[in-house]
């Protein structure tokens, strides 16, 4: 391991990028909405519908209503189409516009012959090495089809160096990061009376990447017929950004108080 890099990091860390959040007159400026999958890549598979274009309405509608209820903040989208945004493009998009919040909306899914298990679960970044991570989780599956995602993402998340060097970096922004979700799910579970599968901690490499408060929230399973149903509504979208946007909402409170 090559301690000087690792110690260069934490003492440019630690003099960049302080614990802004607790800074007087702190505001969140920038959020960015990520609509999971797309193009190529259209992720979890319905009776009917593909998560990609339900996870691409749900963001759009996200970011409409977060500019309507939060003016000056500036909403940034990964995808306004149907295109595929490689993995570390999302989060380097989040990174270059020094984004206060990353969200990212994804649907679930479970495999055939499971038709019943239904509900929400928000993620924060988490660090495991590759072979350490939840199986069940579908998000990182075309990341790791990628052979050049090493070369892509420019980190190596089975490296140990990189893993502490990570783990530095995203330790300042684990705890908002679960306010955040707490808050979706919270939101999801008493306004929306959804399951509630609750807030975890996963590897998943996206999150990883985003230097700032960032989750990913799983907003159904579109492997149950009525949760697809519900997550293709009109009605069931605008719960489900409504819960978001409130979330948001109190968090942006919080966390400039």
């Amino acid at each position: 391991m090559k301690f000087k890099s690792v110690l260069l990091f934490i003492l440019i860390l630690f003099s960049i990028r302080p614990n802004v959040a607790n800074a007087q007159g702190y505001k969140i400026k920038t959020i960015v909405v990520d609509a999971g999958h797309g193009g190529v890549k259209p992720g979890a598979a319905g009776k009917y519908s593909l998560e990609k274009t339900i996870a691409l309405k749900v963001a759009l509608k996200l970011g409409k209503m977060l500019e309507d209820e939060l003016p000056g903040v500036k909403i940034i989208q990964t995808r306004k189409t149907d295109v595929d945004v490689d993995w570390y493009r999302r989060a380097e998009i989040a990174n270059d516009a020094k984004a206060d919040l990353f969200i990212s909306i994804h649907c679930n899914s479970m495999p055939k012959g499971n038709n019943y298990t239904k509900g929400t679960e928000t993620f924060v970044g988490a660090y495991r090495r590759i072979n350490e991570m939840d199986a069940g989780i579908k998000e990182n599956e075309d990341i790791l089809k990628d052979k050049d995602y090493k070369k892509k993402g420019a980190y190596d998340p089975t490296d140990p160096e990189e893993l502490i060097m990570l783990s530095l970096y995203k330790s300042l922004f684990r705890t908002k990061s679960l306010v955040l979700a707490k808050l979706i799910q919270k939101n999801y579970t008493e306004v929306n009376k959804r399951t509630n599968r609750g807030v975890k901690e996963q590897g998943l490499l996206i999150l990883q990447r985003a230097a700032m408060p960032s989750v990913l929230t799983e907003i159904g399973f579109i492997s149950n017929a009525a949760e697809e149903d519900y997550l293709n509504s009109q009605e069931g979208q605008e719960e489900i950004v409504t819960a978001i946007v409130n979330a948001v909402k109190e968090y942006k409170k919080q966390i400039e108080n």
